[in-house]
């Protein structure tokens, strides 16, 4: 396999993260005021803007969803196995010792095993839980007559919060993790103008450099 920089994030992915962090972020600011951890902004505006950016961050999942299955770029989440160990002894261990990272970003995979875990329990517990539980708040005015409504509003609250907590922490390891290995601007590069270093077989090469030019240099 030779190594190529070549274009592995597309538009869409590069809007999908950023619009996705910002909304995170606001929603974050937001429904941590609401619960009185700091007075920047007042409830009323607080609960304008929370319910706002979560209606969009659901929309911008819905077209992702989308677009995960139509290009099959679902595949790039599903974790394997092979190679699990070492990038977890690397991150734990071997990193702090300069080791080189055991994982080569291959056209067909772009994240490593750990990465793909990680994110695939971000997109199917977090995320779900995170909405399922926030819409359910959001039209409590539908079934607060029900039976033990109070009740049951509270804990839809608390995993809720709970969420919100591990996806912050999820935040911080992220961040932390552009730091780690390359330069911040190499970990950062991909996202903005989507090339990213890549082992390629001879074929792979011969098809990009063929039908896609504009994807490899």
């Amino acid at each position: 396999m030779a190594t190529n920089r070549v274009k592995i994030f597309s538009l869409f992915e590069r809007f999908w993260h950023w619009a996705q962090m910002l909304l995170i972020l606001v929603l974050l600011i937001t429904g941590f005021g609401l619960h009185g951890f700091h007075h920047l902004i007042s409830f009323r505006a607080a609960v304008t803007l929370h319910t706002s950016a979560a209606l969009l961050l659901l929309l911008l999942w819905a077209f992702s969803v989308f677009w995960l299955f139509t290009t099959r770029t679902w595949r790039h989440f599903i974790p394997t196995w092979q190679g699990m160990w070492g990038v977890f002894r690397y991150y734990s261990y071997g990193i702090f010792r300069g080791e080189r990272h055991p994982y080569r970003k291959a056209y067909w995979r772009k994240h490593n095993p750990l990465q793909a875990l990680a994110y695939l329990m971000l997109k199917i517990v977090l995320f779900p839980a995170i909405w399922i539980t926030g819409i359910a708040y959001l039209f409590y005015f539908a079934w607060r007559d029900l039976p033990h409504a109070p009740a049951w509003l509270d804990g839809i609250a608390q995993v809720h919060t709970a969420a919100a907590f591990l996806i912050l922490t999820f935040v911080f390891i992220h961040v932390y993790m552009l730091t780690t290995g390359h330069s911040f601007r190499e970990h950062l590069m991909p996202m903005i103008d989507g090339f990213d270093e890549v082992d390629l077989t001879p074929e792979e090469e011969a098809y990009l450099r063929k039908d896609q030019p504009e994807d490899i240099l």
